[in-house]
């Protein structure tokens, strides 16, 4: 119903489905797929150095045992909000960055969040709406992100070593007719592929000029995020969503896509806490 999340670690593919409140474990090379199915919606999953899985649930962080499929809560920043987690990634330094959004889609009332190594938990930025799309530079110094409804990627300095961030600014505008910017990844040239929901495609950007380098086409319009992986981290995959739409439209939305874009991406950081 609602794909999000990819991540490419090991040989292995890591996604979510965020209103079935399921965890995907896929192997694409030999098309089979697991699920895990769990109690509370989950925005967004990311491999744990140690071990495990940490997942940013309706409620807060937690570890997640892909075997046992148990949960083990970390704590709940929102306790108590009507708010959820959505999309989040691991910074260069292992500490689990996601962000929240209202249930009822108000707008600002959701945060951007740090998961640290020390599992404390610490609140960066508010008046969040959707919080989407997040990644870093090469060399660390830059942290993108997305909150949907601005319809930009914005820039912020990004400190390695304490984890803040400064000095925010637009360097990606999304024209409303080409759909709202969703997750993001990068690419090993530094450029940013960024999903399009009601966009019906995923666009790469180069985030130091803001000028468009490219598009890859999906048969759904609903695009939520995308990862790069494969044995080269060369193959591009997509998730979708077919929430909102009739059981008659879009037959293939809600689908996980994997586009040869030509490029490579990046090893995956896990959470090193």
């Amino acid at each position: 119903m609602l794909g999000e999340g990819p991540i490419w670690y090991g040989d292995l593919l890591y996604w979510v489905d965020i209103d079935s409140c399921r965890v995907w474990i896929s192997e694409p090379e030999v098309d089979r797929h697991r699920m895990i199915q769990l109690d509370r919606k989950v925005g967004t999953v990311v491999p744990r150095e140690s071990g495990g899985l940490v997942v940013a649930l309706a409620d807060g962080f937690a570890f997640l045992d892909p075997e046992t499929e148990e949960l083990l809560p970390i704590g709940d920043p929102e306790a108590g909000f009507a708010t959820r987690f959505n999309d989040g990634k691991c910074d260069p330094a292992g500490r689990f960055w996601a962000g929240t959004m209202a249930t009822d889609g108000t707008s600002c009332a959701g945060s951007l969040y740090v998961l640290d190594r020390d599992l404390q938990i610490h609140r960066r930025l508010s008046g969040v709406s959707c919080s989407n799309g997040i990644c870093w530079s090469l060399d660390a110094e830059t942290m993108y992100y997305i909150d949907t409804p601005t319809r930009q990627v914005a820039a912020f300095d990004y400190d390695l070593k304490t984890g803040t961030i400064s000095r925010r600014r637009p360097v990606i505008a999304i024209d409303k007719a080409n759909g709202s910017p969703d997750g993001m990844t990068m690419d090993a040239n530094g450029n940013l592929w960024i999903a399009l929901w009601g966009g019906w495609g995923v666009v790469c950007y180069d985030p130091r000029t803001g000028l468009l380098k490219e598009r890859i086409e999906v048969p759904a319009s609903r695009v939520t995020a995308c990862a790069f992986g494969g044995e080269k981290l060369d193959q591009l995959f997509i998730t979708t969503a077919r929430v909102g739409l009739a059981d008659d439209e879009e037959p293939e939305a809600g689908g996980l896509f994997v586009a040869d874009v030509g490029v490579r991406g990046l090893p995956a950081t896990t959470f090193s806490g």
